[in-house]
């Protein structure tokens, strides 16, 4: 109770006051400020809640029994403390007391609040469960909506970069690659930077770059799928540009035919349509119209060429387009080195070449469309370097495999793909100056295969040619030589069916072949982009090699062959003598052809005359050779008796037979000119006599009897009495009998034995033995000579007259000394 007491006398809270901070010397002066010391530090320690160290310490501090007198004052004031609150309990006991008693009193009426309390808190409890349990949905709801409104609000925010992202990914599934790089960039710099504080969005931005790359590696890939794509479809491109270019050229045709419609010419000789620069017929104009309305696909329509574009604008757009342009071009350059290289076979047929040339046209074709489509992927440069490049390997290949080709149709077919080749890219811009320049010289081989090609023809003519004169039973068969041959005889023409043309059958089908060698010529000249009088030229150029080298070559051999007799040659001249009257209608011809007049300065001339001569005089030259020939045939027959002692009184068999061969063979040389028939005959006498002469002075004949010059001279005047006969007309006075004046005056100087005349005539004009050489005189004389005891003549000679036998002696000495000054004269 004394503490409660206290309590309730005890005063209010007092404010904090500050203690002044004793010292040693103020708790030493008197006992009564000792005690006023105390009494402060006591009323400190009861107002004061904070820690009483600081006034405790000024009680203890350097007083030796502070402690215990402190402690004393302590309980004294303890005491006075509970006296005080012992008569303040004392004061208000009674009222405690009553209070008690009316604290008991509703002590009852406090339970049954209680209760009611209570009961009125269960039920208010009761009550507020649900109410609280609506709180605090309510609560839980206006959280979920605070929650809900804040996410609405975010995801507003990140719906469009979601939006973006998957825009993104669509874009790249449907390959729409440079839209998805597009929508990278929007969704990169606009909305990626409203919601960068997400994670996912994080995780966008890491995969941007992973995406671009992966667009680029995709474009490039699809990239290579197009390099791939045009490659195999560069043939099927080249081809379809080839044919639209060819269109072009057939539909020029048609409209070139349709403008020179008044200007077609028919030559009367062949019948055969000509027109200016064109050969083509009019069924196979109409052809070309129909063939030209075909459709042709362009490169667009083969090949898509959107991965390209797709491929540069992603590069450019990554700012990688550099990277990009390099690779192109060098895989393009790389593709065009493999496009160039040609087929092993490729020269066997015309579509080798064709296939060949339709992987570079659509080569070059989708270069072109690139440079157009595209700015800057490649450049007209770059183009016109790969064109370069290609250009020179294109020429190269083909100078090497067109000088495999025999065959001129296919050479003639390989200038056509030539042709077009060159117009089609000639139509992309692209120069061709050096593919026409190639062209010319293919046509030069051209000519060569069509030389080599007429030659067997040539052959195959003369080889079936029967080489005797064409006869013509009617009127039909002589109109139909004649148009065939440009012949024209008014004798002919006045006599009466039967007729014989002088010509064998071969002169009309060698004509007819000059004619088809010109339209062959004239094929390759034609689309060359070349004028009238140039193509004159070619025409009269090639036609010239065809006269001085083909047909020229084929009559020496034709003339050389062992077959080919007296009268084979006798044809040939004649075949060739016509054959040149027909040179100035070939000039003709290809005036027709070509519309070029002959009196153009520059016009070449044909030298058929040349060749048809020269071919005659080989001819000509067979002639006397096989007439010699024969000769030496028929006097390898001859079978003299050196030794006989009277003659037969008859010429030799053997040289009667050669003169009846040498009288029927000159009958046949009355076709021929007449210098050539008097240069044969002279010529075989020449022979004859020469032959003749050579079997008197052989060698293997050691012994001559004078009976055996007997007879010799009867074959000579055999000979003599032939040449004196006239056997080919034209010869003036006794002209072919001089060509036997050599034996004749050899033999009169034997028979006669007029060796003094001789002797003192030699090396005079007017010697009647002006023929005879001393050194065959010599070699003569001595086979007469008995240097073996045995000639009978000799023998005779010496019983009768020794003085003979020393004159044939000293004419032998003088016809030496003859010969030994010769000698020494040379």
């Amino acid at each position: 109770m004394a503490s409660v007491g206290s309590e309730i006398k005890s005063p209010g809270p007092q404010p904090f006051r500050t203690m002044t901070q004793p010292t040693r010397s103020v708790l030493s002066n008197s006992p009564k400020d000792e005690n006023q010391i105390y009494e402060n530090v006591f009323s400190e320690i009861e107002i004061l809640e904070l820690p009483l160290g600081t006034s405790l310490r000024s009680v203890y501090d350097d007083q030796p029994n502070a402690h215990k007198r402190f402690m004393e004052k302590l309980e004294a004031r303890i005491r006075n403390h509970d006296r005080e609150i012992e008569k303040m309990c004392n004061f208000h006991h009674q009222g405690f007391v009553d209070a008690i008693t009316e604290l008991l009193k509703v002590r009852s009426d406090a339970g049954k609040l209680k209760v009611q309390v209570t009961d009125t808190n269960r039920r208010l409890q009761d009550a507020g469960k649900d109410v609280i349990n609506q709180s605090e949905e309510v609560i839980r709801c206006r959280v979920h909506q605070r929650n809900i409104a804040i996410t609405v609000e975010k995801l507003q925010l990140c719906l469009p970069v979601l939006e973006m992202y998957s825009k993104v990914r669509e874009q790249m599934k449907s390959k729409r690659y440079y839209s998805a790089l597009k929508t990278m960039e929007l969704l990169e710099n606009t909305y990626l930077p409203q919601v960068y504080q997400y994670r996912f969005c994080q995780i966008m931005t890491e995969n941007i770059p992973r995406l671009r790359e992966e667009i680029k590696e995709i474009s490039m890939s699809d990239l290579k799928d197009f390099l791939e794509s045009i490659r195999k479809h560069s043939d099927k491109i080249g081809e379809m540009a080839m044919k639209q270019s060819q269109q072009q050229r057939i539909f020029n045709r048609v409209v070139k035919k349709q403008t020179h419609n008044g200007n077609e010419k028919l030559y009367a000789a062949s019948g055969a349509f000509l027109g200016h620069f064109d050969t083509a017929t009019p069924e196979q104009l109409q052809d070309e119209e129909e063939e030209y309305e075909e459709e042709v696909l362009t490169a667009q329509d083969l090949v898509d060429f959107s991965p390209v574009y797709r491929c540069l604008h992603i590069y450019t757009i990554l700012g990688d387009r550099e990277t990009f342009e390099n690779y192109y071009r060098r895989q393009r350059r790389k593709q065009a080195g493999l496009v160039l290289q040609p087929q092993s076979n490729m020269n066997e047929t015309v579509e080798g070449y064709r296939k060949y040339f339709n992987q570079i046209v659509g080569f070059f074709v989708v270069e072109d469309h690139i440079l157009h489509a595209t700015q800057g992927l490649v450049t007209r440069a770059f183009t016109d370097e790969l064109w370069n490049m290609a250009l020179s390997k294109i020429i190269a290949v083909l100078r090497t495999h067109s000088s495999y080709c025999t065959d001129p149709d296919l050479v003639l077919e390989l200038k056509n793909v030539i042709v077009v080749y060159a117009d089609t890219l000639q139509g992309y811009g692209f120069s061709v100056s050096r593919l026409f320049d190639l062209l010319l010289e293919i046509r030069d081989q051209y000519n060569e295969t069509l030389l080599k090609k007429w030659a067997v023809v040539f052959r195959a003519i003369f080889e079936s040619d029967n080489y005797s004169p064409i006869p013509a039973a009617n009127e039909e068969e002589y109109r139909m030589i004649i148009s065939r041959f440009p012949f024209h005889d008014t004798e002919l023409e006045k006599q009466p069916f039967p007729k014989r043309f002088p010509v064998s059958m071969s002169v009309p089908e060698i004509y007819k072949e000059f004619k088809e060698f010109i339209y062959a010529s004239l094929k390759f000249s034609e689309s060359l982009h070349r004028s009238s009088t140039e193509i004159d030229d070619m025409l009269r150029k090639s036609t010239n090699l065809l006269l001085t080298r083909t047909l020229s070559g084929c009559l020496q051999n034709l003339i050389k062959k062992q077959h080919i007799g007296l009268t084979e040659l006798v044809q040939i001249i004649i075949n060739t003598t016509h054959l040149e009257q027909a040179c100035k209608y070939l000039e003709d011809f290809i005036t027709n052809i070509t519309n070029v007049s002959p009196e153009t300065v520059h016009t070449t001339r044909l030298y058929g005359l040349s060749t048809f001569k020269d071919a005659r005089h080989a001819a000509e030259g067979e002639i006397y050779t096989k007439l010699n020939h024969k000769i030496d045939e028929f006097i390898q027959l001859a079978d003299y008796e050196w030794t006989m002692t009277e003659p037969n009184g008859r010429a030799s068999g053997y040289l009667m037979d050669l003169i009846n061969f040498l009288r029927s063979t000159f009958q046949v040389f009355t076709h021929l000119p007449g210098k050539v028939a008097q240069t044969a005959c002279m010529s075989a006498c020449k022979h004859l006599s020469t032959s003749m002469m050579q079997m008197l002075l052989d060698t293997d004949v050691k012994q001559i009897s004078m009976g055996a010059i007997q007879q010799f001279n009867l074959d000579v005047i055999q000979c003599e009495l032939f040449a004196s006969s006239e056997p080919v007309p034209g010869f003036q006075g006794d002209t072919l009998q001089l060509a036997f004046i050599d034996l004749r005056q050899l033999l009169d100087l034997f028979m006669v034995w007029d060796w003094s005349t001789y002797l003192a005539d030699y090396g005079q004009a007017t010697s009647k033995y002006l023929r005879v050489n001393p050194s065959t005189a010599l070699i003569l004389l001595e086979k007469m000579k008995d240097t073996n005891k045995k000639n009978i003549i000799f023998s005779q000679f010496r019983k009768n007259d020794r003085d003979k036998q020393k004159l044939i002696e000293t004419v032998v000495k003088q016809l030496r000394s003859l010969v030994n000054g010769m000698s020494q004269h040379t």
